[in-house]
């Protein structure tokens, strides 16, 4: 199809479809901002909430700055890759302290910031400064890929190269915000992973994929990683209502959150006697061991893991513990950031 009957046909199925979102109401870049990086890896159904209570916490950048990082933690609690919290909360500080509140006004000045790749720094760059520059995620490449019959590996470098080119081709200088976000808003409800409805489509007797019969099979990209197994076998000291926590500041999943000891095996635990774990036989002989009720199952990006929980019971005279293990109560547990795994596991036992 030629490309500039793309343009309009997309921007005009925005202008009658669009979701109402919050952030759509903003040309406050803080809040853009935020709003893409909770979106990154999460459905819009799923962040909205996250969204409106970081919205509410801080309202400026000087807000989210000023927060303490374990405070920012547990309001990100459940959203995953947490790593996207540390890196919001430390481009915060720089934007208040450095820049005094200041965000950069350009694509490529904004790509300077900590955590913000090229997606991030476009639709900041758009939706706040009209900058003319094309916002791609994988909706994006999904609507290309199917229009204009591209085949290329959406996974490669040069499959995002020539979507990348592609999309500033087809961006109105003076039309980037709404054409960006028509973009993929009309990947998310109208083009859709399986099912699209190619029946109303606008670009129904343009788009390459539905008169080759392959709109099933775009756009290509390569097989995901394979799944890593992982079992996890957590203890859980219990002495006099309290809890013994750790952070974990390996680097590993769950980098800063809290969780309980952890020992991990090879394979699923049928017997605690077959740990050997210089930790566990300190203390093993000085509690009553109630075994687990049934396991755990939690399944990340790349990883799907196993978990098992033993409660030691412990007397009331102190055990000595490993150093990084720390008591908590109820109230304080509540307010510490914690993989999800952990939080339902606490939750159904204790509470």
């Amino acid at each position: 199809m030629e490309n500039q009957f793309f343009s309009p046909r997309i921007i005009a199925w925005y202008q009658h479809n669009r979701r109402d979102l919050p952030w759509r109401h903003t040309r406050d870049p803080y809040k853009i901002w935020l709003s893409e990086v909770i979106l990154q890896q999460t459905r819009v159904a799923q962040g909205m909430p996250y969204y409106l209570r970081f919205v509410e916490a801080y309202p400026t950048v000087f807000d989210l700055a000023a927060a303490p990082e374990q405070e920012v933690m547990r309001l990100w609690q459940g959203l995953g890759y947490y790593s996207r919290a540390r890196n919001l909360h430390q481009t915060a500080q720089f934007i208040a302290q450095q820049r005094n509140g200041l965000f950069p006004d350009t694509f490529s000045s904004l790509l300077q910031l900590k955590g913000i790749g090229t997606y991030t720094a476009a639709a900041i760059a758009s939706f706040a400064f009209d900058e003319p520059v094309a916002v791609v995620d994988g909706n994006v490449y999904r609507v290309l890929s199917r229009v204009f019959g591209i085949e290329t590996d959406i996974a490669s470098t040069a499959g995002q190269k020539e979507f990348w080119t592609l999309a500033n081709t087809l961006i109105p200088p003076d039309q980037a915000a709404v054409f960006n976000q028509a973009m993929m808003e009309f990947g998310a409800i109208q083009c859709t992973p399986t099912s699209p409805d190619c029946l109303l489509c606008p670009l129904q007797a343009q788009c390459q994929a539905n008169a080759t019969g392959k709109v099933a099979a775009l756009p290509v990209k390569s097989k995901k990683v394979k799944v890593k197994e992982r079992f996890f076998n957590y203890f859980v000291v219990a002495q006099n209502g309290q809890l013994a926590l750790k952070q974990r500041n390996t680097r590993d999943i769950w980098q800063q959150l809290y969780d309980f000891y952890l020992v991990e095996s090879d394979a699923p635990l049928t017997s605690i006697d077959a740990l050997d774990d210089a930790t566990l036989r300190d203390i093993l002989p000085q509690v009553i061991i109630e075994p687990p009720a049934r396991a755990y199952t939690h399944v990340l990006t790349h990883q799907r893991i196993q978990a098992q929980f033993w409660v030691l019971h412990a007397p009331d005279t102190l055990l000595t513990l490993p150093s990084e293990l720390q008591f908590f109560s109820h109230e304080a547990i509540e307010a510490l950031p914690k993989p999800v795994l952990i939080t339902a596991y606490w939750k159904e036992r204790f509470l």
